[in-house]
């Protein structure tokens, strides 16, 4: 990467990072792109290079910000070198839901604004050279498994949509109990799912 590519890099880091910022504190709303570009130290007309609007930021932040987290515990199952799918999934599952609980400012910013589109969006598009390419990984798990299962994307759609529905009140309010009391109960039902899709 040249000194080109590195300072766009920056600039582009700059802006996802001022928006991130203003996005947890003031809300989408109440945030300009004036204020993100302020924030940034950056151009107005900088921002237009990268992003279409403030709605385009969050999308490309979601999709970074997941990115981040699912590629911090893909590194850390590589080291755990099993090739059981239920285990391989329940690993990821398991690691995303401490880095959210350890910084619930993320999310509340990915469960509120994480949708199925968006998540499949990231799936299926090309990601950029920071982030990671979710389809590939998700897919070549099911390739490398000795078992087969019917449709993988519409199982990753229901353990998406049930982790995110099940694990938020847990971690933000202990309700209906505090998340490593549910986690057992919450991996069983996964570990269903996925044997509920075997071929």
């Amino acid at each position: 990467m040249g000194k080109v590519d590195i300072k766009k890099q920056q600039k582009k880091e700059a802006l996802l990072n001022a928006a991130y910022d203003l996005f947890t504190t003031k809300g989408i709303h109440k945030t300009s792109i004036s204020d993100i570009v302020e924030q940034a130290g950056i151009a107005k007309g900088t921002f237009y290079l990268y992003f279409s609007d403030k709605y385009d930021i969050r999308k490309k932040l979601i999709t970074h910000k997941a990115s981040q987290i699912f590629r911090k515990a893909m590194t850390d199952l590589k080291e755990e070198q099993t090739d059981n799918l239920e285990d391989c999934i329940l690993f990821i599952v398991n690691h995303v839901i401490d880095q959210l609980d350890a910084d619930k400012s993320l999310l509340n910013f990915i469960s509120k604004n994480l949708s199925w589109g968006i998540f499949k969006s990231a799936m299926i598009s090309k990601p950029a050279d920071d982030e990671v390419d979710f389809y590939a990984f998700y897919i070549g798990l099911f390739e490398a498994s000795e078992k087969k299962y019917q449709n993988p994307e519409v199982l990753v759609y229901m353990i998406v949509e049930f982790v995110n529905a099940t694990s938020h009140s847990s971690i933000l309010y202990n309700e209906p109990v505090p998340i490593d009391e549910l986690k057992p109960f919450m991996y069983e039902s996964i570990r269903r799912m996925i044997r509920s899709m075997e071929v």
